[in-house]
């Protein structure tokens, strides 16, 4: 689909670390950045009869003309025009869910193509350049090194720094500091060379085309080897593609073989999926699910455990840095529940692995397993001191192998009620998708002791932090009241699917009458109000929607006709607030909402705002998901799975019709 303007647009999109944007409208507006903002140069350059010209960041080069930029889930395409030539430059991740070697393989095609304007032929050499920056964090220069590899598939240049230590830092918005940068070329289609010109060292390709009547076409592959990804409890283990055994070198020489193969996949996929939202929310709906698909996707890790199983590690991008965080991870998996749910067990064992651990010894659900990319234990709500100790770079303890009684955490700054709902929704979800309960079977112990927790802090939550706390602490949250419920749900769902009728039963019953005495509680007329007690102000009741989904029929559908009527009375001119405290949103959650609605033209009339948003924000970053709902500013999320909620509405159709 064209477009007339994002704030930022992917351009290769592997990993947290892997993630290349052009934040501009045209891609010689701007030099590339990783999504954190960092510069990270790629440059562009057409030949054309002998003449140079830019179309791809800044320089002293003319720039062509950029005529289009067409967005797609799994690829960007820009086209421009100049000297007699049409030059198409596309930006394909082939992120398909279904595949999970695909969704770890850490490589990507730039694929080029020209053909003549003006009835003539032209000589075109296209030329790409990969500063070294993408090899390492901070402005420090180090020294590098670099060659050439002549390989079965053609040729792969290679840069990285001489020195480096794997996983030698952690934190939030930092680039990867480790690690090789792959260049790599098709035998027949072109040349690539590690090149070091005045005190800098870059990889660069060369392509040779005849811009004709027909044209032609030729591209290339860059590919990270990042030698070690996450730090996994007690084992440092590379990308779920590598657990074989597999070389850098292999996995771009299958890139290359399934070159054809996979673009047309991709093609395949993106058409079904923009079709699909287009029949359920309109053409705006379709934009929003383009430009979040990758960006969810990429802001994880996938790895192997020493099991084999599949562990999917988000980082929390710009807010912490944490990574495997439940209320990041809870948002996210409409899309992944969509496309292969055996995402969303790898975003849950993890969690599930450091519960058991001694040193937490809590009767709830953590928050994190620890700050991206080390998953060695929870670092949120540290005790007073301990905290401040670990700025951005810095490296924590492995906490998961402190013995019980450590006091490592603050009790009052977890988030009980949140994250037991959470993990408890998203294990039900997943037993819905697979039709048994047995991925949560050996867990049942530890969500037993949560949904205990819930029953008896739940429905009226006290004193609970919670993920929408970003205008301060509330006590009494009906929104978290409304997931505590869901919770117990979604605990009967596991214990009718393991065969305890009786059980599961009595957990209905009892979330009916939370559900009962919620609605009598919170209701305020038109509206449901934003705490327990004082009826005062209003929310997002976003986690409602499970009892659509789950089909548990526990509110009223005159609750959600009100509730919906009212939020489309607020919503702005960049969506609806998160709630009566602040003008801000959050476009997840709007997201969600929507989904809780039977009318298309309703959903069409909350998603617009956020297309607003996107075309008029001043901020140039991957989709935030956090911004001001009247000067469509974003504030500092960037980039962050949690866009993956955007398919909510989608998820409810497709479950809808099972």
């Amino acid at each position: 689909m064209q477009l007339k303007r994002v704030p930022s647009v992917p351009l290769i999109t592997c990993d947290p670390y892997f993630s290349l944007w052009s934040p501009a409208d045209r891609l010689t507006d701007a030099d590339t950045c990783h999504w954190s903002g960092r510069v990270k140069r790629t440059a562009g350059l057409a030949v054309i009869d002998g003449v140079c010209y830019r179309f791809m960041g800044t320089g002293e080069e003319p720039a062509l003309t950029q005529t289009s930029l067409d967005l797609t889930p799994t690829s960007s395409r820009y086209t421009f025009e100049g000297a007699g030539v049409s030059l198409t430059a596309a930006f394909t991740t082939p992120l398909l869910l279904s595949d999970l070697e695909l969704v770890s393989r850490p490589c990507s095609y730039l694929d080029f193509s020209v053909r003549s304007l003006d009835e003539k032929e032209h000589a075109v050499e296209i030329r790409i350049s990969f500063d070294e920056e993408h090899c390492y964090d901070g402005q420090e220069q180090p020294q590098m090194l670099g060659g050439v590899h002549a390989c079965s598939f053609g040729e792969a240049a290679f840069m990285s720094k001489k020195q480096q230590g794997p996983l030698s830092h952690s934190g939030d918005g930092v680039t990867i500091d480790w690690g090789t940068l792959y260049l790599a070329v098709p035998s027949g289609e072109g040349k690539v060379s590690y090149e070091h010109q005045e005190k800098r060292s870059c990889l660069q390709a060369c392509l040779s085309l005849q811009a004709d009547g027909a044209g032609q076409s030729a591209g290339l592959i860059a590919a990270y080897d990042d030698t070690a990804s996450i730090m996994y409890f007690e084992s440092a283990v590379r990308g779920y593609w590598a657990r074989n055994g597999k070389s850098i070198l292999t996995a771009i020489g299958e890139t290359a073989a399934d070159h054809r193969t996979l673009l047309a996949r991709c093609r395949v996929f993106d058409e079904d999926l923009l079709a699909r939202a287009r029949e359920t929310a309109g053409e705006d709906y379709a934009l929003l699910c383009a430009l979040s698909y990758r960006q969810a996707i990429a802001a994880h890790k996938l790895i192997a455990d020493r099991e084999g199983e599949v562990i999917f590690l988000s980082k929390e991008c710009f807010s912490n840095g944490c990574i495997g965080t439940v209320d990041v991870s809870y948002p996210s998996i409409p899309l992944f529940l969509l496309y292969n749910p055996e995402l969303v067990k790898g975003m849950l064992r993890p969690i599930f692995r450091f519960a058991r651990t001694p040193v937490w010894s809590y009767d709830f659900a953590p928050h994190d397993v620890g700050r991206y990319p080390y998953a060695t234990g929870q670092v949120y709500g540290l005790l007073t001191g301990r905290s401040g100790e670990f700025g951005q770079g810095s490296v924590f303890p492995p906490f998961y192998q402190y013995p019980a009684g450590s006091q490592v955490y603050r009790e009052d700054m977890q988030m009980p009620v949140e994250e037991c709902g959470n993990m408890l929704v998203m294990c039900a979800a997943v037993a819905l998708c697979e039709g048994n309960a047995e991925f949560s079977r050996p867990q049942m112990d530890l969500l037993e002791k949560w949904v205990a927790y819930l029953l008896e802090f739940g429905e009226d939550p006290g004193e609970q932090l919670c993920t929408d706390d970003f205008a301060g602490h509330l006590a009494h949250n009906i929104n978290l009241s409304a997931k505590a419920i869901m919770g117990v749900y979604a605990y009967a769902i596991l214990l009718e699917k393991l065969g305890r009728t009786e059980e599961a039963a009595a957990y209905r019953r009892r979330a009916a009458d939370m559900a009962q005495s919620w609605e009598q509680r919170a209701g305020c007329g038109d509206h449901t109000a934003l705490t327990f007690g004082d009826r005062q102000g209003w929310s997002l009741k976003y986690n409602l929607v499970w009892d659509i989904l789950f089909r548990s029929g526990l509110f009223s559908k005159e609750l959600y006709r009100q509730e919906l009527a009212f939020y489309q009375k607020l919503c702005g001119d960049y969506g609806v607030p998160l709630d009566s405290r602040k003008d801000y949103t959050k476009s997840d959650w709007i997201l969600w909402c929507c989904a809780m609605t039977d009318s298309r033209e309703q959903m069409q009339t909350l998603i617009h705002p956020i297309v607003r948003f996107l075309q008029e924000t001043p901020d140039r970053c991957p989709f935030s998901d956090w911004f001001d709902t009247k000067t469509a500013e974003h504030y500092q999320f960037q980039n962050r799975t949690v866009q993956g909620g955007l398919f909510m509405p989608l998820l409810r159709r497709a479950w809808e019709g099972r």
